[in-house]
């Protein structure tokens, strides 16, 4: 299971509305890599370039 409730909270979405189990993966690991790019920085905080 995941740690971050954010995470969570996408998995269980995407298993809602039936997404394939390696697509979920992708997405989650897409997510995960976009959060640690940017230094766990909030989406409110960074500039059109960086979202």
């Amino acid at each position: 299971m995941l740690k971050s409730p954010f995470l969570s909270s996408i998995r269980m979405d995407m298993r809602q509305k039936g997404y394939a189990l390696k697509t979920e993966k992708t997405y989650l690991y897409c997510i995960k890599y976009f959060i640690l790019f940017h230094k766990k920085r909030h989406p409110l905080t960074m500039g059109s370039k960086e979202v």
